[in-house]
């Protein structure tokens, strides 16, 4: 029963690349009205989605995970853009403050790809996961693109990870277009986007673009560059 169901309320590929993104957003919230939320790290085009949800719909909840280890940029950012569009936001991080973290652990990005993993389940994951269930939902939004790295080129519209349905309605679109929806809404990239940052995550596993390096270079280097949100497809199950 679960699997038809699934299969009833799941579009083709073919359908849902179709809808603009009014569209998609509409979608998604007949198909899971009440039942969804949207996470961001304000990071460098952010604005684009944020926009996108808090026009059409306001109520939605957005999850803003705080590692503790963000840009003082990123932080004037989010304190910006959640006045600006009248953001519902929630902030979520780990239990324990980074400072406590640091004398139990060390600094564990700097250690191995197991403790960088560690790192990522306390600060990341597990302040998700918690949100998730706080609030009840069963849909995750999240403004991932192919176009950021080879591992989210494998990405899909729509993801079972663990429990949760996963949806990327901008995930398609190409750098030129966010460009441009932020031009015609007079939104702003991250502040750090003129310093020469295109992807901002934490200070430690951030670093400016040079000739030579890709966008995805500039994220955590020496180790994979997903977090653990948007962990690789060994961990998930497609739906489409």
């Amino acid at each position: 029963m679960i699997e038809s169901k699934c299969k009833e309320i799941v579009p083709s590929i073919a359908e849902f690349r179709s809808l603009d993104l009014d569209g998609r957003l509409d979608w998604i919230n007949r198909e899971y009205s009440g039942k969804w939320l949207m996470s961001t790290s304000f990071g460098v085009q952010s604005a684009v989605l944020l926009h996108a949800v808090s026009i059409r719909y306001p109520q939605v909840p957005i999850i803003f995970i705080d590692t503790g280890y963000l840009f003082k940029e990123t932080y004037s950012f989010a304190i910006y853009l959640t006045k600006r569009l009248s953001l519902k936001l929630y902030t979520y991080g780990s239990m324990r403050s980074p400072a406590y973290q640091e004398v139990l652990f060390g600094k564990r990005w700097e250690k191995s790809s197991k403790e960088l993993a560690n790192y990522n389940m306390e600060n990341k994951v597990e302040p998700m996961n918690r949100a998730i269930q706080e609030f009840g939902v069963s849909a995750w939004v999240s403004g991932i693109r192919w176009a950021q790295s080879k591992d989210r080129k494998e990405r899909m519209f729509l993801e079972k990870q663990n429990k949760i349905q996963k949806i990327y309605p901008i995930l398609d679109w190409t750098n030129k277009e966010i460009f441009l929806y932020l031009k015609n809404h007079e939104l702003p990239y991250h502040p750090l986007w003129n310093e020469g940052y295109v992807s901002v995550g934490d200070v430690h596993s951030t670093k400016k673009l040079t000739l030579g390096m890709s966008e995805e270079d500039t994220r955590f280097t020496g180790h994979k560059r997903e977090c653990g949100l948007h962990e690789d497809t060994n961990n998930i199950h497609f739906q489409i």
